[in-house]
């Protein structure tokens, strides 16, 4: 079954831009499970065929998984090591088009369709070589994308009068979710630039506080350490930033409350003034020292990978003392995933502080997104503590899969 969006779609995107924007989960890609078969086939033979995602990864899981599903592997093969993959009888391309150095695959290429997922994600490079590529009488382009701010240069292209198919979407465009999912979704994005976009579907701009229900409500995330939830803590990990111009290093431990049912920050400090090897190795010790003597072993600990000397310093100087608990780098997932986790944790009512977290609190607090800005950025110029954030981040981000799923 399609919604009527869906149906409108299927029936009328037959310009050389067919494009989707709009709320997730709204249904924008399921109707291109359709869409993308019928365009391979008329397929002449006479160019490329490519699909191009934030990543290859992020491709696959958010298409090629799903229209496996529907048509079954022998329509729809898995993506060989070069990056290709066998959709319909027909041989595609893969591109992850995050970087702009991933312009360079499509150069030199007749394209005849391309497909693209998650195109506010893009280097606008890779767009720009994609323009160029799609040079026969009858190539065409399907994409879809959340909407970013109304300055991104994906909104300038569909504002220039091109040969484009394009439409705008609500959650409420699907009739197929549930209320009560629909619901949730617009609780948890309530007060956020999300919820212009991820609900509304709007082109809006990341403004003002980034954390607006902890910046106006930051004593309904305290929790006592001497509270039940405390207790229910199934794992514990630390996050560290190094200082370097203008910031500091910082330290936030985190708990992992039962079956990923909620986040609490045990502990968070940050050091602004410069520290050599010695008193940086002492601190973080001391740190690591005070969160076991109140909640138990630590799990791990994530460092920002930018300063791999600074780790070996630490692991050291952790070694000497005695002390167990395994110190790696950080994922460093995008910002803004990190960024939209958190916000979704506190809208949820998962995510707490204890007392012994002032650091991390004014951070959150205080923290604002840039100006007049391009892409959504926090604001990093000295007058705010990302330094403690980005710790805080470090140590849960390899959980936001089942941290979300919950």
């Amino acid at each position: 079954m399609f919604s009527e969006k869906q149906q409108d779609y299927l029936k009328h995107a037959d310009r050389r831009w067919n494009i989707k924007a709009g709320a997730t989960r709204s249904g924008k890609t399921y109707c291109d499970y359709f869409m993308i078969p019928k365009r391979i086939r008329a397929c002449r033979g006479e160019g490329l065929i490519v699909l191009l995602g934030n990543t290859v990864s992020t491709l696959s899981r958010n298409l090629l998984d799903p229209m496996r599903e529907i048509w079954g592997s022998y329509f729809v093969g898995h993506p060989s090591g070069s990056d290709t993959v066998e959709l319909f009888g027909h041989k595609c391309y893969l591109i992850g088009a995050g970087r702009a150095d991933q312009a360079a695959k499509l150069q030199g290429s007749g394209i005849e369709y391309a497909y693209g997922d998650e195109i506010t994600t893009w280097s606008e490079t890779v767009f720009e070589m994609l323009k160029s590529r799609l040079d026969k009488p009858h190539s065409c382009f399907d994409g879809t994308c959340n909407p970013a701010g109304p300055e991104h240069w994906l909104k300038r292209f569909l504002d220039c009068g091109t040969d484009l198919f394009y439409q705008s979407y609500t959650i409420d465009d699907n009739p197929f979710l549930s209320p009560a999912f629909v619901s949730a979704l617009k609780k948890e994005y309530a007060g956020t630039v999300y919820y212009d976009r991820y609900i509304l579907g709007r082109w809006c701009a990341a403004e003002g506080i980034v954390y607006r229900r902890y910046a106006d409500h930051p004593e309904a995330f305290l929790c006592e350490s001497s509270q039940p939830l405390a207790k229910r803590l199934s794992k514990i990990t630390v996050g560290v930033d190094f200082g370097g111009n203008r910031s500091a290093t910082a330290f936030v431990a985190c708990g992992i409350v039962g079956h990923h049912e909620a986040v609490l920050v045990l502990a968070s400090e940050r050091h602004a003034d410069l520290l050599d090897s010695d008193s940086l190795g002492e601190r973080f010790c001391d740190f690591i020292r005070a969160v076991e003597a109140r909640y138990g072993p630590i799990l791990a600990v994530y460092c920002d990978n930018a300063e791999p000397v600074l780790i070996r310093t630490l692991k050291k100087t952790a070694h000497l003392c005695g002390l167990l608990p395994p110190i790696r780098t950080a994922l460093k997932s995008a910002v803004n995933d990190r960024i939209r986790l958190v916000n979704r944790l506190m809208a949820q009512q998962r995510f707490f502080l204890t007392p012994d977290c002032q650091t991390l609190s004014e951070a959150l607090r205080t923290a604002l997104w840039q100006p007049d800005s391009f892409f959504d950025c926090r604001l990093d110029n000295g007058t705010s503590d990302i330094d403690s954030l980005d710790a805080l981040e470090y140590a849960i981000e390899r959980d936001a899969r089942k941290l979300i799923g919950v």
